[in-house]
């Protein structure tokens, strides 16, 4: 295995060019992620309760919900163009320059929406502007977990990655709660009629705060001291990332977007599974409220069990627990929809505590560390986004297709989803077997021309 030149840094040339931080990277990554993530999330949980009815109305009620989850997912569909630009420029000039940035980007399109007409005022203009903005949603969050993530990743002793590089997972999830959170009080307090009319906005004018504590949060971390000796050596600057990672790496970029596939297990539960027990048409009968209070507390398990799952995979590998959580949530998917189906809510509190808390966050906790020990300093950020983001783009689309293919009326919908679910969970669960665990190496052995 050849050298590069960060291989050959002394510790004197390294301090001389700045230390170590991997608590304050963790808590940089934790905000900036809960504050990005909570833009992005809000955005979904509107896309399955609020917007089908404001921004697409139909007499068809399977049409709305597709039309709306559509857009939902369009947002994933910009994130490979934004895993492209945002991963080159955090490669190429910083990790922290790009996290500011797309921060604010995100921040100004979350703001935007909770300003646009609706399609009784304006008619098809107002779906159209609102997939505008989901597309700069799309860009901007594409840049985020990958810079995070990499940060974290190359300020943490090697023993502790799993641990540290968990903490950017975790802040997504605190991102989710407040969310969550805001629309929940708000639907409590507000009568359904305003709710509808205003209410919902407010938590996407919220989102000015973003703009504001995005930039200075953001802008007090400094970068990893080996990215900076490697920056100044001219090794981040000689190729455009892209082209590398394609042309020596192109099967570790397969893998791990079929990798991502695991997301399935959250767009079952927390998407299609929200659209299946409140939407008129599938005539489940649960109210919003209900399920917001169902993914507040799935979010709320997964913070506690985050931390814990990394600190393990520092111990026992990623690989183990990616498979065990991947095919475990994936297994039980179906088990949550059944759940819904009984019109039961403390089983349906059970099942998404045991799905989405524990088994999904095995593979979640864990697998930004692998991604990102897979490919080396000078491609990392863009080798992290591109795989995640395509990944996401095309598992962004699994819950249109469980609405067409398991649509209102239909029967054994939790066994049609569950199944279905599960089988993408297997094959991502061979990718990762595939893929070397890297746990015991450190970043300089990472380190591949």
């Amino acid at each position: 295995m050849s050298r590069t030149p960060t291989d050959d840094i002394s510790p004197v040339r390294e301090a001389s060019i700045g230390q170590r931080d991997p608590k304050r990277a963790a808590m940089s990554g934790w905000i900036g992620s809960a504050l990005e993530y909570y833009d992005f999330a809000l955005y979904g949980l509107a896309a399955t309760l609020i917007f089908p009815a404001i921004f697409f109305p139909s007499e068809n009620p399977t049409v709305g919900i597709i039309a709306s989850l559509a857009t939902y997912a369009v947002g994933y569909v910009a994130r490979p163009v934004g895993a492209v630009v945002l991963g080159a420029y955090g490669d190429r000039h910083g990790r922290k320059q790009v996290l500011v940035f797309a921060m604010l980007l995100m921040g100004f399109a979350t703001f935007a929406v909770g300003l646009l007409p609706t399609f009784g005022q304006v008619g098809l203009l107002a779906p159209v502007l609102l997939v505008v903005l989901r597309l700069i949603q799309g860009f901007a969050v594409a840049g985020e977990l990958g810079g995070a993530s990499a940060m974290i990743v190359e300020h943490s002793p090697d023993a502790r990655r799993g641990f540290f590089a968990s903490f950017s997972l975790q802040g997504t999830q605190v991102g989710s709660i407040l969310a969550t959170g805001v629309l929940l009080s708000l639907a409590a307090i507000l009568p359904d009629a305003d709710f509808e009319a205003w209410g919902w906005r407010i938590p996407f004018l919220l989102s000015a705060l973003v703009i504001l504590a995005g930039y200075y949060i953001r802008r007090r971390v400094e970068e990893p001291p080996a990215y900076q000796a490697q920056s100044e050596s001219g090794e981040t600057k000689r190729r455009f990332p892209l082209i590398e990672l394609l042309r020596t790496y192109p099967w570790v970029v397969v893998r791990c977007i079929i990798m991502t596939f695991t997301n399935v297990i959250g767009m079952a539960t927390l998407i299609f599974g929200v659209a299946y027990a409140t939407q008129d048409g599938y005539g489940i009968g649960y109210s919003s409220d209900d399920f917001l209070w169902v993914t507040l507390v799935a979010n709320v398990v997964a913070v506690l069990t985050i931390p814990v799952f990394g600190a393990l995979s520092d111990k026992i590998g990623r690989r183990t627990l990616m498979v065990v959580g991947g095919l475990g949530g994936g297994l039980l998917a179906g088990g949550y929809l059944w759940a819904i189906d009984q019109r039961s809510l403390l089983l349906v509190f059970v099942c998404v505590v045991i799905v989405q808390g524990l088994f999904f966050q095995m593979w979640n906790a864990t697998f930004a560390t692998f991604f990102q020990e897979q490919f080396p300093m000078r491609i990392r950020v863009t080798g992290f986004a591109v795989s995640q983001n395509v990944g996401l783009m095309i598992a962004s689309f699994f819950p249109s297709v469980f609405t067409a293919i398991a649509p209102p009326g239909s029967s054994n919908v939790p066994m049609v989803i569950g199944m279905t679910t599960f089988g993408i969970c297997v094959v991502a669960a061979v990718a990762t077997l595939l893929s070397p665990d890297t746990r015991s190496k450190s970043l300089e052995d990472l380190e591949v021309s």
